[in-house]
Protein backbone atom coordinates (compact mmCIF):
# COMPACT_ATOMS: atom_id res chain seq x y z
CA UNK A 1 0.00 0.00 0.00
CA UNK A 2 2.49 2.34 1.15
CA UNK A 3 4.78 2.11 -2.26
CA UNK A 4 6.84 5.13 -3.70
CA UNK A 5 4.39 4.83 -6.41
CA UNK A 6 1.44 5.59 -3.75
CA UNK A 7 3.54 8.70 -2.05
CA UNK A 8 4.68 10.24 -4.91
CA UNK A 9 1.37 10.39 -6.24
CA UNK A 10 -0.19 12.11 -2.42
CA UNK A 11 2.01 15.04 -3.86
CA UNK A 12 2.13 15.72 -0.08
CA UNK A 13 4.51 18.83 -0.91
CA UNK A 14 1.60 20.43 -3.34
CA UNK A 15 0.06 21.52 -0.42
CA UNK A 16 2.66 24.31 -0.01
CA UNK A 17 0.89 26.07 -3.16
CA UNK A 18 -2.80 25.84 -0.99
CA UNK A 19 -1.30 27.28 2.05
CA UNK A 20 -2.56 30.71 1.51
CA UNK A 21 -6.32 30.22 2.39
CA UNK A 22 -4.70 29.10 5.59
CA UNK A 23 -2.82 30.65 6.39
CA UNK A 24 -5.14 34.24 5.67
CA UNK A 25 -7.99 32.47 7.69
CA UNK A 26 -5.24 32.60 9.81
CA UNK A 27 -4.83 36.26 10.13
CA UNK A 28 -8.50 37.11 10.71
CA UNK A 29 -9.00 34.68 13.59
CA UNK A 30 -9.91 36.28 16.79
CA UNK A 31 -10.00 33.32 18.70
CA UNK A 32 -7.11 30.64 17.51
CA UNK A 33 -5.05 28.67 20.27
CA UNK A 34 -1.52 26.75 19.25
CA UNK A 35 -2.76 23.71 19.47
CA UNK A 36 -5.91 24.44 17.41
CA UNK A 37 -4.21 26.07 14.67
CA UNK A 38 -1.56 23.41 14.59
CA UNK A 39 -3.51 20.90 14.43
CA UNK A 40 -5.58 22.08 11.61
CA UNK A 41 -2.77 22.84 9.43
CA UNK A 42 -1.69 18.80 9.93
CA UNK A 43 -5.13 17.92 9.35
CA UNK A 44 -5.64 19.77 6.45
CA UNK A 45 -2.29 19.96 4.26
CA UNK A 46 -0.59 16.31 4.86
CA UNK A 47 -4.39 14.62 5.28
CA UNK A 48 -7.32 16.36 3.80
CA UNK A 49 -4.87 17.89 0.87
CA UNK A 50 -3.12 14.74 0.10
CA UNK A 51 -6.27 12.27 0.35
CA UNK A 52 -7.39 14.59 -2.47
CA UNK A 53 -4.81 14.42 -4.76
CA UNK A 54 -4.19 10.91 -4.33
CA UNK A 55 -7.76 10.18 -5.21
CA UNK A 56 -7.65 12.39 -7.81
CA UNK A 57 -4.37 10.84 -9.37
CA UNK A 58 -6.06 6.78 -9.42
CA UNK A 59 -9.16 7.68 -11.42
CA UNK A 60 -6.95 10.01 -13.59
CA UNK A 61 -4.46 7.65 -14.57
CA UNK A 62 -2.16 10.38 -16.43
CA UNK A 63 1.28 9.57 -18.14
CA UNK A 64 2.45 13.16 -18.77
CA UNK A 65 2.97 15.99 -15.91
CA UNK A 66 0.48 16.85 -13.52
CA UNK A 67 1.09 19.28 -10.56
CA UNK A 68 3.36 18.56 -8.39
CA UNK A 69 4.83 15.85 -10.32
CA UNK A 70 6.90 16.41 -13.60
CA UNK A 71 6.88 12.22 -14.49
CA UNK A 72 3.68 10.35 -12.49
CA UNK A 73 4.94 6.75 -11.65
CA UNK A 74 1.70 4.22 -12.86
CA UNK A 75 -0.61 4.49 -10.37
CA UNK A 76 -1.11 1.38 -8.07
CA UNK A 77 -4.16 0.07 -6.20
CA UNK A 78 -2.68 1.06 -2.52
CA UNK A 79 -3.43 4.91 -3.85
CA UNK A 80 -6.83 4.30 -3.94
CA UNK A 81 -6.86 2.94 -0.50
CA UNK A 82 -4.52 5.06 0.62
CA UNK A 83 -6.17 8.09 -0.14
CA UNK A 84 -9.70 7.24 1.60
CA UNK A 85 -7.71 6.37 4.54
CA UNK A 86 -5.97 9.55 4.91
CA UNK A 87 -9.46 10.96 4.53
CA UNK A 88 -10.80 8.95 7.34
CA UNK A 89 -7.91 10.08 9.52
CA UNK A 90 -8.64 13.61 8.73
CA UNK A 91 -12.08 13.57 9.36
CA UNK A 92 -11.59 11.53 12.90
CA UNK A 93 -8.93 13.86 14.05
CA UNK A 94 -10.50 16.76 12.98
CA UNK A 95 -13.66 15.86 15.55
CA UNK A 96 -10.80 14.32 17.97
CA UNK A 97 -8.75 17.55 18.08
CA UNK A 98 -11.23 20.10 17.11
CA UNK A 99 -14.72 19.15 17.22
CA UNK A 100 -18.19 18.19 14.99
CA UNK A 101 -18.08 21.23 12.79
CA UNK A 102 -14.77 21.08 11.35
CA UNK A 103 -15.14 17.05 10.71
CA UNK A 104 -18.41 17.60 8.67
CA UNK A 105 -16.65 20.16 6.47
CA UNK A 106 -13.71 17.62 6.28
CA UNK A 107 -15.91 15.17 5.21
CA UNK A 108 -18.03 17.52 2.57
CA UNK A 109 -14.39 18.16 1.32
CA UNK A 110 -13.28 14.93 0.46
CA UNK A 111 -16.85 13.98 -0.94
CA UNK A 112 -16.45 16.95 -3.30
CA UNK A 113 -12.98 15.75 -4.79
CA UNK A 114 -13.89 12.24 -5.14
CA UNK A 115 -17.00 13.68 -7.26
CA UNK A 116 -14.47 15.86 -9.43
CA UNK A 117 -12.72 12.88 -10.06
CA UNK A 118 -14.91 9.81 -10.04
CA UNK A 119 -15.95 8.66 -13.34
CA UNK A 120 -19.32 8.18 -12.12
CA UNK A 121 -19.60 11.94 -11.61
CA UNK A 122 -16.25 13.69 -12.62
CA UNK A 123 -16.91 16.89 -12.71
CA UNK A 124 -13.93 17.68 -14.35
CA UNK A 125 -15.66 16.53 -17.89
CA UNK A 126 -17.69 20.14 -17.28
CA UNK A 127 -16.11 23.14 -17.95
CA UNK A 128 -17.80 25.67 -16.28
CA UNK A 129 -19.39 23.40 -13.35
CA UNK A 130 -15.78 21.95 -12.63
CA UNK A 131 -14.28 25.26 -12.41
CA UNK A 132 -16.63 26.54 -10.19
CA UNK A 133 -16.59 23.40 -7.96
CA UNK A 134 -13.13 23.79 -7.53
CA UNK A 135 -12.87 27.39 -6.94
CA UNK A 136 -15.68 27.27 -4.27
CA UNK A 137 -14.08 24.48 -2.10
CA UNK A 138 -10.65 25.25 -2.59
CA UNK A 139 -11.56 28.61 -1.57
CA UNK A 140 -14.52 29.98 0.19
CA UNK A 141 -15.30 26.58 1.86
CA UNK A 142 -11.48 25.49 2.26
CA UNK A 143 -11.45 29.40 3.98
CA UNK A 144 -14.42 28.62 6.36
CA UNK A 145 -13.40 25.22 6.92
CA UNK A 146 -9.61 26.18 7.92
CA UNK A 147 -11.63 29.52 9.93
CA UNK A 148 -13.76 26.78 11.91
CA UNK A 149 -10.71 24.45 13.00
CA UNK A 150 -8.51 27.42 14.09
CA UNK A 151 -10.89 29.16 15.86
CA UNK A 152 -12.74 25.77 17.20
CA UNK A 153 -15.53 27.60 16.20
CA UNK A 154 -19.46 25.99 15.19
CA UNK A 155 -21.29 26.40 11.38
CA UNK A 156 -23.16 29.53 13.86
CA UNK A 157 -20.05 31.84 13.81
CA UNK A 158 -19.26 31.34 10.03
CA UNK A 159 -21.76 33.40 8.10
CA UNK A 160 -20.98 37.21 9.06
CA UNK A 161 -19.37 39.31 6.18
CA UNK A 162 -15.76 39.86 8.16
CA UNK A 163 -15.36 35.82 7.65
CA UNK A 164 -17.33 35.62 4.20
CA UNK A 165 -15.51 38.47 2.43
CA UNK A 166 -11.91 37.34 3.26
CA UNK A 167 -13.25 33.89 2.08
CA UNK A 168 -14.56 34.90 -0.72
CA UNK A 169 -11.68 36.69 -2.12
CA UNK A 170 -10.12 33.54 -1.59
CA UNK A 171 -12.22 31.98 -4.06
CA UNK A 172 -12.08 34.43 -6.77
CA UNK A 173 -8.05 33.92 -6.73
CA UNK A 174 -8.51 30.60 -7.91
CA UNK A 175 -11.11 31.21 -10.07
CA UNK A 176 -8.06 33.00 -12.31
CA UNK A 177 -5.28 30.72 -11.03
CA UNK A 178 -7.01 27.12 -11.18
CA UNK A 179 -7.32 27.22 -15.14
CA UNK A 180 -3.66 27.87 -15.01
CA UNK A 181 -2.85 24.64 -13.81
CA UNK A 182 -4.57 23.15 -16.89
CA UNK A 183 -3.08 25.29 -19.28
CA UNK A 184 -0.59 22.39 -20.15
CA UNK A 185 -2.75 19.73 -19.72
CA UNK A 186 -5.35 20.05 -22.69
CA UNK A 187 -4.11 16.80 -25.38
CA UNK A 188 -4.25 14.59 -21.64
CA UNK A 189 -7.44 15.79 -20.63
CA UNK A 190 -8.87 15.60 -24.28
CA UNK A 191 -7.43 12.12 -24.15
CA UNK A 192 -9.79 11.15 -20.82
CA UNK A 193 -12.39 12.78 -22.42
CA UNK A 194 -12.34 16.08 -19.97
CA UNK A 195 -13.42 19.56 -21.15
CA UNK A 196 -11.54 21.75 -18.44
CA UNK A 197 -11.70 25.41 -18.99
CA UNK A 198 -8.68 25.63 -20.18
CA UNK A 199 -8.99 23.40 -23.02
CA UNK A 200 -12.57 25.32 -24.24
CA UNK A 201 -10.53 28.98 -23.87
CA UNK A 202 -7.08 27.64 -25.23
CA UNK A 203 -4.22 28.81 -24.09
CA UNK A 204 -4.22 32.34 -25.19
CA UNK A 205 -7.74 32.55 -23.44
CA UNK A 206 -6.51 30.82 -20.31
CA UNK A 207 -4.32 33.59 -19.85
CA UNK A 208 -6.62 36.06 -20.65
CA UNK A 209 -9.14 35.07 -18.25
CA UNK A 210 -6.45 35.15 -15.48
CA UNK A 211 -5.46 38.53 -16.16
CA UNK A 212 -9.10 39.75 -15.94
CA UNK A 213 -9.78 38.01 -12.53
CA UNK A 214 -6.34 38.80 -11.18
CA UNK A 215 -6.65 41.97 -11.64
CA UNK A 216 -10.42 42.11 -10.02
CA UNK A 217 -9.10 40.06 -6.89
CA UNK A 218 -6.30 42.44 -6.67
CA UNK A 219 -8.64 45.32 -6.52
CA UNK A 220 -10.79 43.23 -3.51
CA UNK A 221 -7.65 42.59 -1.67
CA UNK A 222 -6.62 46.00 -1.68
CA UNK A 223 -10.40 47.31 -0.74
CA UNK A 224 -10.64 44.61 1.99
CA UNK A 225 -7.15 44.91 3.63
CA UNK A 226 -7.59 49.24 3.35
CA UNK A 227 -11.65 49.04 5.04
CA UNK A 228 -11.01 45.96 7.27
CA UNK A 229 -6.99 46.83 8.33
CA UNK A 230 -4.51 49.45 7.40
CA UNK A 231 -3.34 50.75 3.72
CA UNK A 232 -0.21 49.13 4.95
CA UNK A 233 -1.56 45.56 4.29
CA UNK A 234 -2.66 46.79 1.18
CA UNK A 235 0.48 47.76 -0.19
CA UNK A 236 2.12 44.84 1.21
CA UNK A 237 0.51 42.73 -0.94
CA UNK A 238 0.87 44.49 -4.09
CA UNK A 239 4.18 44.56 -3.17
CA UNK A 240 4.57 40.57 -2.39
CA UNK A 241 3.11 39.64 -5.31
CA UNK A 242 5.26 41.85 -8.04
CA UNK A 243 7.70 39.04 -8.97
CA UNK A 244 4.66 37.23 -9.72
CA UNK A 245 3.14 39.32 -12.20
CA UNK A 246 6.45 40.03 -13.73
CA UNK A 247 6.98 36.35 -14.48
CA UNK A 248 3.57 35.98 -15.75
CA UNK A 249 3.64 39.05 -18.15
CA UNK A 250 7.23 37.61 -19.12
CA UNK A 251 5.66 34.08 -19.93
CA UNK A 252 2.40 35.21 -21.46
CA UNK A 253 4.57 37.50 -23.74
CA UNK A 254 6.69 34.29 -24.66
CA UNK A 255 3.71 31.86 -24.92
CA UNK A 256 1.83 34.31 -27.08
CA UNK A 257 5.05 33.88 -29.63
CA UNK A 258 5.32 30.20 -29.09
CA UNK A 259 2.62 28.14 -27.42
CA UNK A 260 4.70 25.14 -26.47
CA UNK A 261 5.87 27.66 -23.59
CA UNK A 262 2.72 26.61 -21.63
CA UNK A 263 4.22 23.75 -19.91
CA UNK A 264 4.47 22.55 -16.84
CA UNK A 265 7.92 23.51 -16.01
CA UNK A 266 6.59 27.12 -16.17
CA UNK A 267 3.60 26.24 -14.79
CA UNK A 268 5.82 25.11 -11.76
CA UNK A 269 7.61 27.96 -11.66
CA UNK A 270 4.38 30.26 -11.69
CA UNK A 271 3.41 28.12 -8.92
CA UNK A 272 6.50 28.55 -6.55
CA UNK A 273 6.59 32.07 -6.77
CA UNK A 274 2.69 33.10 -5.98
CA UNK A 275 2.95 29.98 -3.10
CA UNK A 276 6.20 31.64 -1.69
CA UNK A 277 4.85 35.13 -1.93
CA UNK A 278 1.42 35.05 -1.19
CA UNK A 279 2.53 32.70 2.00
CA UNK A 280 5.07 34.91 3.10
CA UNK A 281 2.23 37.75 2.80
CA UNK A 282 -0.31 36.25 5.14
CA UNK A 283 2.37 34.82 7.33
CA UNK A 284 3.41 38.72 7.48
CA UNK A 285 0.03 39.95 8.09
CA UNK A 286 -1.02 37.34 10.79
CA UNK A 287 2.06 38.19 13.04
CA UNK A 288 1.67 41.49 12.61
CA UNK A 289 -1.88 42.29 12.39
CA UNK A 290 -2.70 39.87 15.34
CA UNK A 291 0.33 41.55 17.84
CA UNK A 292 2.26 38.31 17.70
CA UNK A 293 4.81 40.17 15.94
CA UNK A 294 4.77 42.69 18.15
CA UNK A 295 5.02 40.74 21.11
CA UNK A 296 8.30 39.00 19.72
CA UNK A 297 9.95 42.31 19.44
CA UNK A 298 8.59 42.73 22.81
CA UNK A 299 10.56 39.68 24.00
CA UNK A 300 7.39 37.79 24.91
Amino acid sequence: MFSKSTWLHLRIPFSFFLMPVYLFALGVSPNFTEPKLIWTFVIVHLLLYPASNGYNSYFDKDEKSIGGLANPPPVEKGLYYTSLMFDLAAVILGYLRINLTFSIMLLVYGLISKAYSHPAIRLKKYPVTGWITVAFFQGIFAFLMCYAGINGYGFENLWNGPVLVPAALSTLLLLGTYPMTQVYQHEEDARHGDRTISLVLGIRGTFWLAVFIFGLSSIGFVAFFSARYDIKYAVAFLLALTPVVLFFVTWFWRVWRDASLANHRNLTWLNFLAGLCLNVFFIYFFLDSTQVLQAIKAGY
